[in-house]
């Protein structure tokens, strides 16, 4: 498993939505199939992990040597692996890591990459300069080898891998908020505010902030599905979250080499599910994008 390349940016400037307008915004997003449908696939997700211990059949840690490998059937739905843990279980209970380090690392990245666009689109000058050449510089490292660098320093726990993702992800976000400031600068309630000698801090985050919020909403959405890839990359790789826990990549890393003797259960539901919740949240995402766009 490898993570799939962030680009560039995915965010275009014209998703800033007009002054006044997220009541028109949210009765788009109301009416979007799209956004819908990946609302209901991540919002199945979340249930199951903040409620799916309560109605899982069998304690997704439990092992049963007796009754290991498994096939499918009535007594295990989706088998069981190769220590008889029940797959079905794990697949329920295994979205709450996922769910918990993704979405935090999401945030992380986009209060700092924030911060940092609205200082360096409205400051501009030498401090844009240097800002903006070194997270040029950061951002042509690959995510997971900038990702295992920092985790082979310091070790590993969900906090490192909280931390990890959002530093990588931190620039993307940063450049999207920088254009759209940039943008916003040059409007009269800029100048007006400084008119009236406003602070800096209250300009940034009072004035402009919420006018560039739109760009910021939909690029962390498009964010959280490459956080989840880039997570599961690194438990696949033994870096990110560690055993016991069910976490779909960590037992797709435990259990991918019994495919070749037939036991395709024992990744293949895990894969799955890791497939249907970045769906999920990339629905989310253009359903978002097109909502500011109409």
């Amino acid at each position: 498993m490898s993570a799939i390349e962030h680009p560039a940016s995915t965010t275009a400037l014209d998703t800033t939505a007009p002054r006044g307008a997220w009541g028109d915004t949210l009765h788009s997003l109301s009416r979007s199939g799209t956004f819908l449908v990946g609302s209901t696939i991540v919002l199945f997700w979340i249930a199951c992990a903040i409620f799916g211990q309560h109605f899982t059949p069998y304690d997704p840690l439990a092992s049963d040597i007796l009754n290991s490998l498994a096939p499918p059937s009535g007594e295990h739905w989706f088998g069981t692996d190769q220590l008889g843990r029940d797959v079905f279980s794990r697949v329920i209970v295994g979205s709450r890591d996922i769910l918990t380090v993704a979405p935090l690392a999401t945030l992380l990245a986009t209060i700092a990459g924030t911060t940092l666009g609205l200082l360096t689109g409205y400051f501009r000058g030498i401090l844009d300069e240097i800002v903006s050449r070194f997270l040029e510089a950061f951002m042509a490292i690959p995510v997971v080898i900038k990702a295992l660098l920092i985790i082979v320093a310091i070790g590993t726990s969900k906090l490192t891998v909280i931390i990890v993702i959002g530093i990588a992800f931190t620039p993307i976000i940063a450049r999207t908020v920088r254009s759209a400031v940039l943008a916003e600068r040059e409007l009269d309630y800029v100048a007006a505010a400084q008119l009236r000698h406003e602070s800096a801090f209250h300009t940034m985050f009072v004035e402009i902030l919420p006018n560039v919020l739109p760009p910021i909403l939909v690029e962390t959405t498009v964010r959280l599905g490459y956080a989840i890839f880039a997570v599961a990359t690194l438990s696949f790789l033994g870096f990110g979250i560690q055993p016991p826990s069910p976490d779909w990549a960590l037992s797709i890393s435990t259990n991918y080499g019994l495919i070749g003797g037939g036991y395709w259960w024992t990744v293949l539901f895990d894969g799955f599910a890791i497939a249907s919740v970045v769906v999920g949240v990339n629905l989310v995402a253009d359903g978002v994008h097109g909502a500011f766009n109409d």
